[in-house]
């Protein structure tokens, strides 16, 4: 290694501690890399971050296609660490595109003297632990080595990519690319046709911005989805001295919600029990926009199946009203029968449905009518026709929560890596650490909680600290996690998994069960039992001192 590559700010060794290149190592400069510095630097550890991207920012350093936008809101979907930079960071709007999230992430950087902890244009191809001195060695795609005690994945639940299998994609003559690998230097698609195969909540956010300036944009439909409204704001001055008059009341609704949002639920009525003119009255008052509408109306509209059913009835019927195409408007939306309300993520509405109402969007159903059989050298053919194309995008999702920790070797105790591990099912203890992976933390990894990101990556953060920190204060060099927490974790995911409307979610492709993969199985990757409830028992845990690990010493 040379010393190009380390920083004169980073922590010193500690007197007697075997020696490393750094204390912690951490995977992705996101938020969770962020968050880390922070924490890891403030418990007095050298920390080094990597990141293959030339920039920081994680999903938004990636995802810049046009119409890229969080589906949280602005306020609460930020660290949460120094109250200083809550109060100093102002937003612009209800929803931030990337290039705002972009830039909010830098001013922590820079805010917080984050850079010199950070290393760019870095890609980790093989991390391995050694056994006989418990350390991890990290290896990089131009041949460097280093070593730390504590190896920590921060690459993010959706990062990687999933290229589906076509025939002929090799053959398409002009620009093909998956959504999250939007050219970084920009695409000119003014003026041209293009093709978007797939229309998930990316798709949902792309296509209006597309059709403004595109000749056309065609959409492959595999699955309609039920879409809630969006509706958009500007940050006035009133709202946001509202907002930071009130930042640690946020901040403790994130924590304690369901969802990790700072929604105002439950609270205390099911749509079950209300009169049909009554419960029509709160769904109308209440759509106003983002997931909200879920959460502030009724506590039973994810729990009840005659509840949940009322509320997709009803958003298919908002749905419908914004198609003036009946035919269309069909296509565009599900039916309960075919899978309730959030057995798939539901998106947020920025225009998409009214972008259907252009003579220069079309839809192509490829589930029941039309199949892709393949990319030519001029578009796509299906069944029935032969569509020609400029450019053609793979909106087509991530492989969620394991994809980025299976893309490269990353192997444990015994040598098996995690891609050979998690083959049938993603064992994991609370989503965060693996057995046979001593001294490796993954923040939201499988069997966390699906909830807003900001918040459960803190939490993760949090409670990663708290162990990192028993070890150096008792000389602790190793922890392993243990066999049957990892087993009981997993029994017990799956169990609230069956209590609840997502295990109706085998109706549909959906990717929170993994189904998008071609080379799996689907599996139960997300813990269901309530984000609050999560960050109790992360809590639980640290106080109790972590018994689903197992600290051990090295002989003097």
């Amino acid at each position: 290694m040379t010393t190009e590559n380390r920083s004169a700010s980073e922590t010193p060794q500690k007197a007697g501690r075997p020696q490393v290149d750094y204390d912690a190592i951490v995977i992705g400069a996101g938020f969770a890399g962020l968050a880390l510095i922070h924490y890891l630097r403030k418990a007095g550890l050298s920390v080094r971050v990597f990141d293959r991207a030339s920039d920081i920012g994680g999903t938004w350093t990636w995802n810049r296609y046009p119409g890229a936008a969080t589906d949280s809101e602005s306020y609460y979907y930020c660290l949460t660490f120094s109250k200083e930079l809550l109060q100093e960071w102002s937003w612009t709007k209800r929803y931030p595109d990337w290039k705002e999230t972009h830039s909010y992430m830098h001013f922590v950087a820079d805010k917080c003297d984050m850079w010199p902890h950070i290393q760019l244009n870095t890609e980790v191809v093989d991390a391995k632990y050694l056994d006989d001195s418990g350390r991890w060695q990290i290896t990089t795609g131009n041949g460097d080595t280093f070593t730390c005690k504590y190896f920590i994945s921060g690459m993010g639940m959706i990062s990687e990519p999933v290229i589906p299998t076509i025939e002929g994609m090799d053959r398409f003559k002009g620009p093909l690319f998956h959504s999250a690998r939007w050219p970084q230097e920009g695409l000119d698609y003014a003026g041209k046709r293009v093709g978007v195969i797939g229309a998930g909540a990316t798709a949902v956010q792309m296509v209006p911005v597309l059709a403004e300036t595109a000749a056309d944009v065609t959409v492959f439909q595999r699955t309609p989805n039920y879409i809630l409204p969006a509706m958009q704001q500007p940050m006035t001055p009133e709202w946001e001295k509202e907002i930071k008059e009130n930042y640690e009341a946020i901040v403790a609704k994130c924590r304690n919600h369901v969802f990790g949002m700072a929604f105002d639920s439950p609270v205390g009525r099911n749509a079950v029990d209300t009169p049909e003119e009554e419960r029509r009255r709160i769904f109308e008052e209440n759509w106003t926009g983002s997931f909200r509408w879920v959460f502030e109306t009724f506590d039973d509209l994810l729990a009840n199946p005659e509840a949940n059913r009322m509320a997709s009835e009803f958003i298919i019927e908002k749905m419908k009203e914004r198609v003036k195409d009946p035919e269309l408007a069909e296509l565009l939306t599900p039916s309960f029968d075919d899978y309730p309300l959030f057995a798939k993520r539901p998106p947020l509405d920025h225009g998409y449905l009214e972008a259907f109402n252009r003579d220069n969007v079309h839809l192509v159903d490829i589930k029941d009518r039309e199949p892709i059989v393949r990319i030519t050298e001029t578009g796509v053919r299906t069944t029935e026709n032969h569509y020609e194309f400029d450019i053609i995008v793979l909106a087509t999702g991530f492989r969620a929560y394991t994809g980025a920790l299976e893309a490269f070797p990353i192997r444990g105790r015994s040598g098996q890596t995690l891609r050979e591990k998690w083959q049938t099912v993603s064992q994991c203890i609370m989503g965060v650490c693996v057995a046979d992976f001593p001294n490796m933390f993954v923040v939201t990894g499988p069997q966390a909680p699906f909830a807003n990101l900001p918040t459960s990556i803190e939490q993760n953060v949090i409670w990663i600290t708290h162990c990192i920190e028993k070890m150096e204060r008792e000389g602790y060099d190793v922890f392993k996690p243990r066999r049957e927490a990892e087993e009981a974790w997993t029994a017990h995911t799956a169990e609230i998994h069956a209590q609840t409307l997502m295990a109706e979610g085998d109706k549909v492709n959906s990717w929170m069960m993994g189904a998008n993969l071609e080379d799996k199985p689907p599996r139960v990757l997300i813990y269901f039992g309530g984000a609050n409830n999560y960050y109790d028992l992360l809590d639980q845990s640290a106080n109790e001192g972590f018994p689903e690990l197992e600290f051990e010493k090295f002989a003097s």
